[in-house]
Protein backbone atom coordinates (compact mmCIF):
# COMPACT_ATOMS: atom_id res chain seq x y z
CA UNK A 1 0.00 0.00 0.00
CA UNK A 2 2.67 2.29 0.58
CA UNK A 3 3.92 1.87 -2.35
CA UNK A 4 1.06 2.57 -4.13
CA UNK A 5 0.69 5.49 -2.01
CA UNK A 6 4.38 6.88 -3.36
CA UNK A 7 3.52 6.52 -6.92
CA UNK A 8 0.43 8.25 -6.86
CA UNK A 9 2.13 11.13 -4.82
CA UNK A 10 4.52 11.64 -7.27
CA UNK A 11 1.54 12.15 -10.11
CA UNK A 12 0.17 14.60 -7.57
CA UNK A 13 -0.10 17.56 -9.94
CA UNK A 14 -0.79 19.84 -6.67
CA UNK A 15 1.92 18.17 -4.90
CA UNK A 16 0.50 18.48 -1.63
CA UNK A 17 0.81 14.92 -0.58
CA UNK A 18 4.90 15.62 -1.96
CA UNK A 19 4.80 18.70 0.33
CA UNK A 20 3.99 16.77 3.32
CA UNK A 21 6.24 13.92 3.02
CA UNK A 22 8.89 16.57 2.84
CA UNK A 23 7.30 18.44 5.89
CA UNK A 24 7.66 14.66 7.11
CA UNK A 25 11.39 14.32 6.19
CA UNK A 26 12.02 17.46 8.27
CA UNK A 27 11.28 15.20 11.04
CA UNK A 28 13.06 12.11 10.78
CA UNK A 29 16.08 13.44 8.51
CA UNK A 30 17.49 15.41 11.03
CA UNK A 31 18.77 14.02 14.01
CA UNK A 32 20.08 15.71 17.64
CA UNK A 33 23.09 14.48 19.25
CA UNK A 34 21.90 12.31 21.04
CA UNK A 35 20.75 10.30 17.91
CA UNK A 36 16.74 11.32 18.40
CA UNK A 37 14.62 13.15 15.57
CA UNK A 38 14.25 16.85 15.68
CA UNK A 39 12.06 18.85 14.03
CA UNK A 40 8.92 21.65 14.91
CA UNK A 41 6.41 19.67 12.78
CA UNK A 42 3.69 18.88 15.19
CA UNK A 43 2.31 15.31 15.98
CA UNK A 44 -0.74 16.36 14.04
CA UNK A 45 1.00 17.15 10.91
CA UNK A 46 2.52 14.22 11.00
CA UNK A 47 -0.14 12.61 11.27
CA UNK A 48 -2.15 13.78 8.86
CA UNK A 49 0.59 13.31 6.18
CA UNK A 50 0.55 9.65 7.10
CA UNK A 51 -3.09 9.39 6.65
CA UNK A 52 -3.26 10.84 3.65
CA UNK A 53 -1.07 8.80 2.31
CA UNK A 54 -2.60 5.86 3.17
CA UNK A 55 -5.75 7.09 2.25
CA UNK A 56 -4.59 7.02 -1.33
CA UNK A 57 -2.81 3.78 -1.84
CA UNK A 58 -6.08 1.97 0.38
CA UNK A 59 -8.25 3.38 -2.48
CA UNK A 60 -5.74 2.44 -5.75
CA UNK A 61 -5.79 -1.08 -3.69
CA UNK A 62 -9.70 -1.49 -3.32
CA UNK A 63 -9.57 0.42 -7.47
CA UNK A 64 -7.08 -2.69 -8.40
CA UNK A 65 -9.07 -5.47 -7.15
CA UNK A 66 -12.59 -4.29 -7.73
CA UNK A 67 -11.83 -3.83 -11.78
CA UNK A 68 -12.88 -6.97 -13.84
CA UNK A 69 -10.39 -9.97 -13.50
CA UNK A 70 -8.95 -7.77 -10.46
CA UNK A 71 -9.08 -11.42 -8.63
CA UNK A 72 -9.56 -14.05 -11.42
CA UNK A 73 -7.17 -13.49 -13.24
CA UNK A 74 -4.62 -12.56 -10.74
CA UNK A 75 -2.87 -15.78 -9.71
CA UNK A 76 -1.59 -14.27 -6.07
CA UNK A 77 -5.67 -13.69 -5.11
CA UNK A 78 -7.71 -15.74 -7.66
CA UNK A 79 -10.25 -17.83 -5.36
CA UNK A 80 -10.07 -21.31 -6.46
CA UNK A 81 -12.97 -24.09 -5.21
CA UNK A 82 -12.42 -24.98 -1.82
CA UNK A 83 -9.56 -27.81 -1.25
CA UNK A 84 -11.94 -30.33 -0.18
CA UNK A 85 -13.42 -30.02 -3.99
CA UNK A 86 -10.28 -29.62 -5.85
CA UNK A 87 -9.82 -33.08 -4.22
CA UNK A 88 -12.08 -34.02 -6.26
CA UNK A 89 -11.96 -31.51 -9.04
CA UNK A 90 -10.21 -33.74 -11.69
CA UNK A 91 -12.74 -36.77 -11.78
CA UNK A 92 -15.66 -33.87 -12.05
CA UNK A 93 -14.27 -33.32 -15.04
CA UNK A 94 -13.78 -36.78 -16.18
CA UNK A 95 -17.55 -37.13 -15.05
CA UNK A 96 -18.19 -33.97 -17.46
CA UNK A 97 -19.15 -31.68 -14.73
CA UNK A 98 -16.06 -29.49 -16.23
CA UNK A 99 -18.07 -26.32 -17.23
CA UNK A 100 -19.80 -26.48 -13.94
CA UNK A 101 -16.78 -26.23 -12.16
CA UNK A 102 -15.41 -23.53 -13.85
CA UNK A 103 -17.94 -21.36 -13.94
CA UNK A 104 -18.84 -21.81 -10.10
CA UNK A 105 -14.83 -20.68 -10.01
CA UNK A 106 -15.57 -17.63 -12.05
CA UNK A 107 -18.73 -16.39 -10.20
CA UNK A 108 -16.62 -16.34 -7.08
CA UNK A 109 -13.90 -14.60 -8.33
CA UNK A 110 -16.63 -11.87 -9.92
CA UNK A 111 -18.10 -11.36 -6.42
CA UNK A 112 -15.33 -10.65 -4.68
CA UNK A 113 -14.28 -8.07 -7.27
CA UNK A 114 -17.82 -6.79 -6.62
CA UNK A 115 -17.33 -6.85 -2.87
CA UNK A 116 -13.75 -5.00 -3.03
CA UNK A 117 -15.34 -2.05 -3.91
CA UNK A 118 -16.89 -1.14 -0.44
CA UNK A 119 -13.08 -2.07 1.58
CA UNK A 120 -11.68 1.69 0.50
CA UNK A 121 -14.23 3.55 2.36
CA UNK A 122 -13.79 1.26 5.53
CA UNK A 123 -9.95 1.40 5.59
CA UNK A 124 -10.55 5.13 5.49
CA UNK A 125 -13.32 4.86 8.38
CA UNK A 126 -10.07 3.52 9.93
CA UNK A 127 -7.48 5.68 8.91
CA UNK A 128 -8.95 8.57 10.11
CA UNK A 129 -9.50 7.41 13.80
CA UNK A 130 -5.69 6.73 13.60
CA UNK A 131 -3.65 8.10 16.78
CA UNK A 132 -0.42 10.09 17.12
CA UNK A 133 0.80 6.42 18.74
CA UNK A 134 -0.82 4.48 15.94
CA UNK A 135 0.88 6.45 13.08
CA UNK A 136 4.72 5.93 14.97
CA UNK A 137 3.67 3.01 15.72
CA UNK A 138 3.32 1.96 11.89
CA UNK A 139 6.40 4.04 10.72
CA UNK A 140 8.87 2.92 13.22
CA UNK A 141 7.06 -1.08 13.26
CA UNK A 142 7.57 -4.38 11.82
CA UNK A 143 7.47 -5.47 8.14
CA UNK A 144 3.42 -5.22 8.04
CA UNK A 145 2.85 -3.05 10.78
CA UNK A 146 0.35 -0.83 8.75
CA UNK A 147 -1.08 -4.43 6.96
CA UNK A 148 -1.62 -5.61 10.84
CA UNK A 149 -3.31 -2.34 12.04
CA UNK A 150 -5.74 -1.98 8.90
CA UNK A 151 -6.73 -5.94 9.85
CA UNK A 152 -7.03 -5.09 13.08
CA UNK A 153 -10.03 -2.29 13.04
CA UNK A 154 -11.06 -3.38 9.90
CA UNK A 155 -11.74 -7.25 9.63
CA UNK A 156 -15.15 -6.83 11.13
CA UNK A 157 -16.88 -4.23 9.05
CA UNK A 158 -15.23 -5.63 6.56
CA UNK A 159 -16.55 -9.32 6.80
CA UNK A 160 -19.91 -7.05 7.47
CA UNK A 161 -19.46 -5.30 4.19
CA UNK A 162 -18.77 -8.05 2.16
CA UNK A 163 -20.61 -11.20 3.12
CA UNK A 164 -24.22 -9.24 1.77
CA UNK A 165 -22.67 -8.00 -1.65
CA UNK A 166 -21.10 -11.65 -2.06
CA UNK A 167 -24.74 -13.22 -1.97
CA UNK A 168 -26.49 -10.42 -3.40
CA UNK A 169 -23.28 -10.89 -6.76
CA UNK A 170 -23.81 -14.62 -6.62
CA UNK A 171 -27.57 -14.76 -6.60
CA UNK A 172 -27.60 -12.28 -9.61
CA UNK A 173 -25.23 -14.14 -11.78
CA UNK A 174 -27.02 -17.44 -10.32
CA UNK A 175 -23.18 -18.86 -9.18
CA UNK A 176 -25.25 -20.55 -6.15
CA UNK A 177 -27.15 -22.38 -8.52
CA UNK A 178 -24.06 -23.47 -10.16
CA UNK A 179 -22.37 -24.44 -6.91
CA UNK A 180 -25.65 -26.34 -5.94
CA UNK A 181 -25.82 -27.85 -9.64
CA UNK A 182 -22.07 -28.83 -9.11
CA UNK A 183 -22.28 -30.79 -6.02
CA UNK A 184 -25.82 -31.88 -6.75
CA UNK A 185 -24.30 -34.00 -10.15
CA UNK A 186 -21.13 -34.91 -7.44
CA UNK A 187 -22.85 -35.80 -4.75
CA UNK A 188 -24.62 -38.84 -6.89
CA UNK A 189 -21.48 -40.21 -7.21
CA UNK A 190 -20.20 -40.34 -4.07
CA UNK A 191 -20.62 -41.41 -0.79
CA UNK A 192 -19.12 -38.54 0.85
CA UNK A 193 -21.24 -35.43 0.21
CA UNK A 194 -19.68 -32.18 -0.13
CA UNK A 195 -21.32 -29.42 1.89
CA UNK A 196 -19.74 -25.77 1.58
CA UNK A 197 -21.32 -22.31 2.89
CA UNK A 198 -20.22 -20.75 -0.17
CA UNK A 199 -20.70 -16.86 1.19
CA UNK A 200 -18.44 -17.43 3.65
CA UNK A 201 -15.99 -18.81 1.62
CA UNK A 202 -15.75 -16.21 -1.04
CA UNK A 203 -16.28 -13.43 1.50
CA UNK A 204 -13.33 -14.80 3.88
CA UNK A 205 -10.89 -15.27 0.44
CA UNK A 206 -12.22 -11.94 -0.72
CA UNK A 207 -10.33 -10.12 2.80
CA UNK A 208 -7.58 -12.38 2.07
CA UNK A 209 -6.84 -11.00 -1.39
CA UNK A 210 -6.83 -7.15 0.17
CA UNK A 211 -5.26 -7.77 2.87
CA UNK A 212 -2.43 -10.00 0.92
CA UNK A 213 -1.54 -6.56 -1.45
CA UNK A 214 -1.72 -4.38 1.50
CA UNK A 215 0.69 -6.68 2.97
CA UNK A 216 2.86 -7.48 -0.09
CA UNK A 217 2.94 -3.07 -1.31
CA UNK A 218 4.32 -2.69 2.70
CA UNK A 219 6.80 -4.97 3.15
CA UNK A 220 8.34 -3.73 -0.46
CA UNK A 221 8.57 -0.28 0.73
CA UNK A 222 9.89 -1.68 4.17
CA UNK A 223 13.10 -3.91 2.18
CA UNK A 224 13.63 -2.69 -1.31
CA UNK A 225 15.87 0.21 -1.11
CA UNK A 226 14.52 1.22 -5.21
CA UNK A 227 10.73 1.60 -3.78
CA UNK A 228 11.91 4.59 -1.43
CA UNK A 229 11.92 6.84 -4.05
CA UNK A 230 11.10 9.80 -1.50
CA UNK A 231 13.66 11.41 1.04
CA UNK A 232 11.33 10.68 3.97
CA UNK A 233 11.11 6.80 3.34
CA UNK A 234 14.43 6.40 2.80
CA UNK A 235 15.34 8.03 6.06
CA UNK A 236 12.24 6.62 7.76
CA UNK A 237 12.96 3.11 6.74
CA UNK A 238 16.36 3.21 5.35
CA UNK A 239 17.42 3.55 9.22
CA UNK A 240 15.60 0.06 10.30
Amino acid sequence: MLASTVLLAQKDSSGSLNGMFKKANSLFGKKSSSGSSSSNLSSSEIVSGLKEALSLGAQKSGDKLSATDGFFKDAAVKILLPKQVQNVESKMKMLGLGKLVDDAELRMNRAAEDAAKTAAPIFLDAIKKMTVTDALNILRGADTAATGYLRKTTSGNLTTAFRPIVEESLKKVDAAKYWKDVFSAYNKFTSDPVDTDMNGYVTAKALDGVFYYVAQEEKDIRKNPAARVTDVLKNVFGSK
